[in-house]
């Protein structure tokens, strides 16, 4: 019986072990790829734009709501010591260094990762993959390099972007609803806002997009068993981003904290 458990554990760490040596490898090979031509602008373009531009809807509602939430807790909570006048530069710290990154890319995540994945896992379970390699196309170059350089890319626009309006949703409820004055909200957003907040966040940024392009890549390019595989993949590929991005956050933070 003891045996058996043992027996069951080293399976599952030999497994493990495999997995991130897959994963590894695979990374090496996307990296190098990116930096080695020949290059295919025409579908780093287009992957710009699916995963910029159209993820930009979902990203600003979600910045939107959560300024105007977090303006109004903190708002409650600061009232219990009268420290109201702090609400602005919470909200604006917040939003740049943790939030607006981190929520950006759990939202890009669920949109753009489990789009790539389905992809790829598709053209993988249809060999079309193998039919670029007779070709001669590699597929790393093709299909991996341009979506991971551009999630690099974009992610960080998205969130400058999420940042603006996360924080004007922040003003629209101090203002209308909690009676903050207008020209003194805006004054203790900017007084208090230090260029090394904001760049601590596009760099999260720009690692979150890493994660999410290259975790729809890895496992669309790896899926097997028809249907039910590029299904798994999906999964697989939100589930394996969301865990890399929170636990690659806390390292981020304490690495950027000074």
């Amino acid at each position: 019986m003891e045996w058996n458990f043992l027996a069951a554990i080293g399976r599952v760490a030999l497994k493990f072990m495999t997995a991130v040596g897959h994963l590894s490898l695979f990374t090496v090979q996307t990296v190098r790829h990116i930096f080695l031509p020949p290059f295919y602008l025409r579908i780093f373009l287009r992957q710009l734009m699916q995963i910029g531009y159209f993820s930009l809807p979902v990203v600003g509602m979600t910045a939107l709501f959560t300024g105007m939430v977090l303006a109004l807790q903190i708002y409650v909570g600061s009232s219990r010591f009268n420290a109201e006048s702090a609400v602005a530069t919470i909200v604006v710290i917040g939003l740049t260094r943790e939030l607006a990154p981190v929520l950006s890319g759990l939202m890009v995540a669920g949109r753009v990762g489990a789009a790539i994945a389905a992809e790829i896992g598709t053209m993988r379970v249809t060999e079309q993959i193998d039919a670029l390699v007779t070709l001669s196309t590699n597929p790393f170059k093709y299909l991996v390099a341009p979506r991971v350089l551009a999630g690099m890319i974009t992610l960080p626009i998205l969130v400058l972007v999420a940042d603006i309006i996360g924080v004007s949703g922040g003003y629209l409820v101090a203002t209308e609803s909690l009676g903050f004055n207008p020209s003194s909200y805006i004054k203790n957003t900017f007084d208090f806002l230090e260029t090394r907040d904001v760049v601590s966040g596009l760099i999260k940024a720009s690692v979150f997009g890493f994660i999410v392009s290259l975790m729809g890549c890895y496992h669309g390019f790896n899926s097997t068993g028809g249907a039910q595989g590029v299904g798994r993949a999906t999964t697989n590929a939100v589930v394996s981003s969301f865990i890399l991005i929170l636990v690659s956050d806390y390292f981020l933070t304490v690495l950027l904290l000074d």
